[in-house]
């Protein structure tokens, strides 16, 4: 009962990503015709060689078929006609690519350590195909040059929901890695406080740790934002502050297109939220207390430590969003609602914002050196919410390259690649044609040093 409530749960159309399940149904053809479930009853070692080779040929044959449909859809969005490519018609959610995608070298580096091919009983997943991506989209950033900017969600990215990133948080050492190697940092996170004591106290072992560090210079100590409220309040690093954080007032970072979030709408719009949000309350008799701020609104707990159904998360989610999507107000005004985990809220504008002006402060602020925002293409954002409905991080989706985490853990991961791949290539200009997929290879083939097969 519980698994099949579960596999109902998942193929609801708002917990879905269009292109990783496209994927994943490509992927279950080769299993079926060369898994071989009746090895088990077999003493032969060959056999189950033989077949994960086979399988492990056919899934890379996939891998790079998709590689080369998404250099398609590349080349069409560089004219304009990117709702032309072939893969737009097969995968119409499809969005925006800021770098190629080697799926083929991916696949071979999370194969090496996952063993995919190897499996007899459970095709390739969900999370085989997201991770595959993940180490793909690395591949990708490394590849067009150095990275400049990273931003980061908190909660469930960098440390566990509702908690703080503590001293002991590995995640802090790859961070200042980053920073040493002049990558801009933000952290762009829905928490939607107006004083810096309240980050300090969520983000202290971070703060403390870059004032301590002996590898970080004066400057790149400033080569870190917190973005509160999705895209509402931004707070620069200062050591010379009470809390190691100076608030920098809305006028000095705002994109011009922002400008237009005049107040009255932003009120009529957190208005409807408001009242969306208490009608739900009532019919689904939800023990929740309506918590208003200057530019969010939300549903709490009334008892602290007590939880709300998922599914009475997500449909507050969905009602909300689409009352506000049909409102004269909600098309004026960008927001973004968004389950929480035990809470739901809404935002006005969402990180897509947030992370424009991260790019905008660290480029055109004069902070990169050449006047001009940073592109998508040298921005990578990592964050645990890309579903389509009630997740926060898929709108950062549109402004550059992007990294699906499930837990603080994987994001440690994740840095770790991201490191070896940074000291293996040359940052600097792109390598076209064949000296690309040798640098690739190269990474991929040093990544596996840490990942060796097993002898059969």
């Amino acid at each position: 009962m519980t698994t099949r409530y579960r596999v109902e749960y998942a193929l609801k159309t708002h917990r879905r990503d269009q292109f990783i399940e496209w994927i994943k149904g490509l992927l279950a053809v080769p299993f079926v015709l060369y898994s071989q479930p009746t090895g088990v009853f077999e003493t032969r070692s060959s056999s189950v060689a033989q077949m994960a080779a086979e399988a492990h040929r056919r899934y890379a044959e996939i891998m790079s078929d998709v590689e080369h449909m998404i250099d398609d859809h590349i080349e069409h969005q560089k004219v304009g006609t990117d709702g032309q490519s072939k893969l737009k018609l097969l995968v119409p959610s499809i969005g925006t690519f800021f770098t190629r995608l080697p799926l083929t070298d991916a696949f071979r580096y999370q194969d090496k350590k996952r063993f995919i091919s190897s499996r007899r009983f459970v095709p390739p997943s969900f999370n085989d195909i997201r991770l595959i991506l993940n180490t793909a989209q690395l591949m990708g950033v490394t590849s067009v040059g150095p990275l400049d900017l990273a931003t980061f969600d908190g909660d469930v990215t960098l440390y566990d929901d509702g908690k703080s990133l503590e001293p002991i948080n590995p995640v802090i050492d790859r961070i200042i890695y980053l920073m040493s190697r002049n990558t801009k940092i933000g952290i762009v996170t829905a928490a939607g406080y107006t004083k810096a004591e309240r980050y300090y106290e969520r983000l202290h072992g971070l703060l403390e740790a870059i004032k301590a560090s002996d590898i970080l210079t004066p400057a790149q100590r400033q080569n870190l934002v917190i973005m509160g409220g999705e895209s509402n309040f931004l707070f620069a690093y200062s050591p010379d502050a009470p809390y190691l954080l100076s608030h920098l007032s809305r006028r000095s970072w705002i994109l011009p297109s922002m400008s237009s979030w005049t107040q009255p709408t932003i009120t009529a719009l957190l208005d409807l939220a408001e009242s969306s949000l208490r009608e739900c309350v009532t019919n689904l008799s939800l023990p929740g207390t309506i918590l208003r701020k200057e530019r969010a609104v939300g549903i709490i707990p009334s008892v602290p430590g007590s939880k709300f159904p998922r599914e009475s998360l997500e449909e507050t989610v969905l009602v909300v969003q689409k009352k506000l999507e049909m409102s004269e107000v909600g098309k004026k005004l960008p927001f973004c609602a968004f389950n929480g985990g035990n809470d739901v809220f809404v935002d006005i504008g969402d990180k897509s914002w947030g992370v424009l002006v991260c790019q905008n402060y660290f480029g055109a602020a004069g902070l990169n050196g050449d006047g001009e925002s940073i592109r998508g293409e040298r921005t990578l954002h990592v964050g645990d919410q890309f579903l389509s409905a009630g997740s926060n991080d898929f709108k950062a989706r549109v402004v550059g390259t992007t990294a699906w985490i499930a837990n603080p853990a994987e994001t440690v991961e994740l840095l770790d690649e991201l490191k070896r791949m940074m000291e293996q290539g040359k940052e600097g200009a792109v390598k076209e044609g064949d000296g690309l997929e040798t640098d690739l290879l190269a990474r991929v083939d040093m990544l596996f040093e840490k990942h060796p097969m097993p002898c059969a």
